[in-house]
C-alpha cells in the first residue's frame, strides 16, 4: 500500500473505501437473506399443509385432489402422508 501525501490522494482512498464498503455491505446482505439448503421441515408453512392435508385425508380427500388444492406436488402430500402414518403408529402404540 503507498504512502498518502496529500489531501486530495487521502480524500480519494476515503471514496475508494467507501464504495468499496458499500459492495460488502450488499453482498453480506445478500448472504444474511439467502435461504439455506435443504427442506425447512416443520416451519410454519409446512405446518400449514400439513394440517390441510390432515384435514382432507381424514375427510377422504384423495391424495390429487389435496395436493391440487394446496399448490404442491404429490409426493410432497406422500411424504405428508408417511410423516401422518408414522404419528398414528407412535400414538397407537403409547396407548396400548
Amino acid at each position: 500500500m503507498e504512502k498518502i501525501e496529500t489531501l486530495e490522494a487521502a480524500l480519494k482512498r476515503i471514496a475508494e473505501l467507501k464504495s468499496e464498503n458499500e459492495k460488502l455491505r450488499e453482498e453480506l446482505e445478500y448472504y444474511k437473506n439467502r435461504k439455506m439448503s435443504g427442506r425447512q421441515k416443520h416451519n410454519a408453512k409446512w405446518m400449514a399443509i400439513y394440517n390441510d392435508f390432515v384435514a382432507g385425508y381424514e375427510s377422504g380427500m384423495t391424495i390429487i385432489e389435496i395436493a391440487k388444492r394446496n399448490n404442491v406436488s404429490e409426493r410432497t402430500i406422500y411424504r405428508y402422508k408417511a410423516y401422518y402414518d408414522k404419528m398414528r403408529n407412535t400414538k397407537e402404540n403409547v396407548l396400548e
